[in-house]
């Protein structure tokens, strides 16, 4: 019970505690001094009452243990224990944002470790991170589009849905412009006066039943900006296909659409980025960070509770219980 009054416990004046210092001296003070005075006459009346004054002799150092006790909880009272509660009040606004991802089969290429998916996944989770005032929302597309998260502050469930994220989970392709377009249609009622999407792909449109073209317009349209991310290395990237053998690795070129995705951020008002291993992809998203700040404010307030209201009704316990002792029970006076 003591221990839990003084978890999260701060002291306001914490230099009273040095007067703890004292406790000791006293006690030296008690047995090297205060035990020497004895009786000048000794009754022999009182030896037939021998067994009471072995009792009182038991407790005659009691009083002078609830008195340390009473100067311990007076000083811990004086040092003022209390606890401290913070609260955060936020102004002002922050950015909508969504993750699009492409999740076609070229994402499991090797060319970043362990993959392009899972690189992509590691370096959305740290972005996130550190959108802790931001909305944001996860579209994945292959041969279709899809929201794997609507837009949210919650860490925890973005966290949750990115690591869930892999390959097989749509029909496979590439349709730049259906998860454009599905990531548009997130934002569209926001509220927010800064709108984002970031889109990362390896590959060429080619399937979806919205043109990226289209997906482009109606972005501008509600004034979205698009920040579009070409992942693959130069040349060719080793890339796992099922064959009747099993999983073999075979030599796939990269192929990125890199005109289409510039033409899609210059036009909305983003930019364009191309990744060619981990740690430029990790700087990209820092990047972005970078130029997305959202703006708002958090003022922090602390509010503090005295706990020093028992510390007092204890040292008035222990004196109480030292008089009683010593008057009523062992009746020692001056």
């Amino acid at each position: 019970m003591l221990f839990d009054y003084f978890e999260n416990i701060a002291f306001a004046q914490p230099y009273f505690l040095w007067l703890l210092l004292l406790i000791p001296i006293l006690i030296w003070w008690n047995f090297s001094f205060g035990n020497k005075r004895q009786a000048a006459l000794k009754v022999s009346a009182t030896h037939s009452k021998g067994g009471l004054q072995t009792f009182k002799n038991m407790l005659v150092n009691l009083p002078f243990v609830f008195r340390l006790l009473a100067i311990a909880s007076l000083i811990f009272a004086l040092a003022r224990p209390q606890t401290q509660f913070q609260e955060q009040q936020s102004e002002g606004e922050g950015i909508d944002i969504i993750l699009c991802i492409d999740v076609s089969g070229s994402m499991t290429a090797q060319d970043f470790k362990p993959n392009r998916m899972e690189a992509a996944k590691n370096v959305a989770m740290d972005f996130v991170s550190h959108r802790t005032s931001d909305r944001i929302g996860i579209v994945i597309f292959a041969g279709e589009s899809f929201t794997q998260c609507p837009l949210t502050t919650d860490q925890y469930v973005l966290r949750s849905q990115i690591q869930q994220i892999r390959n097989g989970l749509l029909e496979d392709g590439t349709a730049i412009g259906s998860g454009l377009a599905t990531s548009v249609d997130r934002l569209r009622n926001s509220k927010s006066k800064s709108k984002i999407i970031i889109l990362l792909t390896d590959g060429v449109n080619n399937g979806g039943l919205i043109d990226p073209a289209t997906a482009k317009e109606i972005a501008k349209a509600y004034k979205i900006k698009v920040y579009t991310i070409g992942v693959g290395t130069d040349g060719y990237a080793p890339t796992p296909q099922n064959t009747i053998m099993g999983v073999v690795m075979q030599n796939e070129k990269v192929s990125i659409d890199e005109k289409l995705l510039k033409n899609i951020a210059d036009e909305t008002g983003g930019r364009y980025f191309r990744a060619t291993d981990n740690q430029s992809l990790s700087n990209i998203y820092k990047e972005i960070d970078k130029l997305e700040k959202s703006k708002v404010e958090i003022t922090r307030f602390s509010r503090f509770t005295e706990k020093y209201y028992p510390l007092i009704f204890a040292a008035l316990f222990f004196i109480f219980i030292e008089l009683l002792l010593k008057y009523a029970i062992i009746k020692k006076f001056p």
